[in-house]
């Protein structure tokens, strides 16, 4: 699949999808590929303050289980309650229904240590 054109990724294999002042995190298409059928999203609550790179949750797999982590500083402002019932719209849609939380950013000149859709690309051919 080719990577949508309007987001920004990281190397953990996270997309951002920027909006002003604001952010929307998800896990690329390679990532749920990779990790098989989604059966639990563990995420930060809404209202913590996160840092860049760390570490604020946990996808489990019937493969494995994966630390998330989030690719820009910021306040989570919501969450992707859907994947409470329905954590397998990770798997269907990556992009769209499957996105995990919306930052509200502290720093968005973070944005420039992040991919492209290219260079994404480059590190997750084959």
């Amino acid at each position: 699949m080719a990577q949508p054109e309007d987001l920004l990724y990281s190397k953990e294999h996270e997309w951002v999808r920027l909006d002003g002042e604001n952010a929307t995190i998800g896990i690329t298409d390679y990532a749920q590929e990779s990790l098989g059928d989604i059966v639990y999203v563990e995420l930060p609550k809404a209202g913590t303050e996160i840092e860049q790179f760390f570490n604020v949750g946990v996808i489990e797999s019937v493969k494995a289980v994966s630390d998330l982590f989030t690719p820009m500083s910021g306040k989570v402002v919501e969450i992707n309650t859907t994947l409470d019932g329905d954590p397998a719209a990770v798997n269907r849609e990556p992009y769209g229904a499957g996105w995990l939380f919306k930052l509200r950013l502290s720093d968005p000149d973070e944005a420039k240590s992040l991919l492209g859709p290219a260079e994404y690309e480059k590190i997750t051919a084959g």
